[in-house]
């Protein structure tokens, strides 16, 4: 087993070995390039060793930003042969929605932008990148709302698994079940089954359906309001529902801080209002507890998941539902030898080194912790911490881990794993008193 100060070391090689020149990208060969939510929380880890390098993860990730102000969930600054699907699958138009200045994915990702704009400036005081940062944040939040809010609803909905950051995740299972897959769908070759083990990745007939809703995102010219209104996939989603209230309440901080116009502070306000009662929608009273939700058959998940504790960071929820979420996270607990699986272990979709059917996720669980130390659960959030610091001792900076038994599982050298290592889970954060505790 390393010592503390041999892991510091290694995750700090790790994010070097995986910067491209100002970009991130996840780990080598499986992920080749830049993605949304991962080089958000890879700059909590450079901020604790180089900051400029930290601000400049979150200037890159805004070169992709479209002009209707989606960020999406991968920026191809090459075209790697080694990943699938790539630039020459997604055909987004570019020169005119992404400013011509590359290629991109079609969908975006959680949107925790804004969330880590403001931890960085907290942590450095730089009035000047936020500033300019703030104005990213706040067009990438105003096309969730105005691009993925269901008609009528406040409640934030997914047209496509990959954007919600939780890509084979059971709470999918109903809506992937409602489509069918398109019949002229061109022959492909996965390639994230020849760089980590098939067993742990999605299944063929998921990856038929995710790439049958790319076609038809192609098709349509990535007009993303037909997406939500006619595609072939719309699920509410309580991780996009709850991370982009955060990051509203977010933004509202910045705006106030910064100084931005009453108008501006005033509409962000009225997002966080609208977000705070759609939340009610994504409330599953049989199981008690923040559940997705197909939109197009009216039908709720049936399990937890990691998302589903995220009301807390939302800071959403009645005193009951979260007082129910709680003894959910508290079961789950005594169930698992490391908290949080992504999926309930007392249910029967549950494998727990698949991907998003159970491992431990390490942004997932410091956005939860987080949240649940706002609200008062101390012990809980540490034991989150110390659980990932404890599987990433006995397996390395993995892309997740098997919440059972600890080992890791897919990637390896894997860059939010050695960010969040080095921001949050790291004993030396809690050590060294001239260090600023993440919370």
């Amino acid at each position: 087993m390393s010592s503390k100060h041999d892991l510091d070391s290694e995750a700090r090689a790790i994010l070097s070995k995986n910067d491209r020149g100002g970009y991130t990208v996840p780990t080598a060969r499986l992920y080749p390039y830049q993605w949304n939510w991962d080089s958000a929380f890879v700059a909590l880890g450079f901020a604790t060793f180089d900051v400029a390098r930290a601000w400049r993860e979150l200037e890159l990730l805004a070169e992709g930003q479209w002009a209707s102000g989606m960020i999406p969930h991968i920026l191809f600054r090459q075209n790697d042969p080694d990943y699938f699907p790539g630039p020459t699958t997604w055909q987004t138009p570019d020169a005119e929605q992404g400013g011509g200045r590359m290629p991109t994915g079609g969908i975006s990702q959680p949107p925790v932008y804004a969330s880590i704009v403001r931890e960085l400036y907290e942590q450095t005081g730089n009035d000047n990148k936020a500033q300019v940062l703030f104005d990213v944040a706040y067009r990438f939040n105003k096309w969730f709302i105005a691009e993925r809010t269901a008609q009528d609803m406040n409640v934030i909905a997914t047209v496509h698994p990959w954007e919600t950051g939780r890509d084979n995740c059971p709470d999918w299972d109903g809506g992937l079940a409602g489509m069918d897959v398109d019949p002229e769908l061109e022959h492909y070759t996965r390639k994230d089954t020849q760089h980590a083990d098939a067993s742990q990745r999605p299944s063929s007939e998921q990856y038929d359906k995710y790439i049958s809703i790319v076609k038809y995102g192609r098709d349509t010219g990535w007009n993303q309001r037909t997406l939500t209104d006619s595609g072939p996939f719309l699920v509410a989603d309580p991780g996009l529902h709850f991370m982009l209230l955060r990051a509203n309440r977010d933004l509202l901080w910045l705006a106030n801080t910064l100084g931005h116009s009453d108008d501006v502070r005033a509409e962000i306000t009225d997002w966080i209002a609208a977000g705070e009662s759609g939340a009610q929608e994504l409330w599953n009273t049989d199981v008690q507890a923040f559940c997705a939700k197909d939109l197009r058959s009216g039908e709720f998940s049936d399990g937890f998941s990691n998302a589903s504790a995220l009301c807390f960071y939302a800071g959403v929820g009645t005193p009951e539902q979260q007082d129910a979420t709680r003894l959910h996270i508290e079961r789950i607990g005594k169930k698992a030898q490391f908290l949080l699986p992504s999926w309930d272990p007392d249910h029967a979709s549950f494998e727990q080194q698949r991907y998003w059917k159970g491992p431990l996720w390490p942004q997932m669980n410091y956005i939860v912790a987080k949240g649940l130390a706002e609200s008062g659960y101390n012990v809980l959030a540490e034991r989150m911490r110390t659980d990932l610091a404890a599987v990433i001792k006995r397996s390395g900076f993995r892309e997740c881990f098997d919440p059972m038994t600890g080992d890791g599982c897919i990637g390896t050298d894997f860059s939010w794993t050695a960010a969040l290592w080095l921001a949050w889970a790291s004993d030396s954060r809690y050590s060294n008193p001239k260090t600023k505790r993440a919370f």
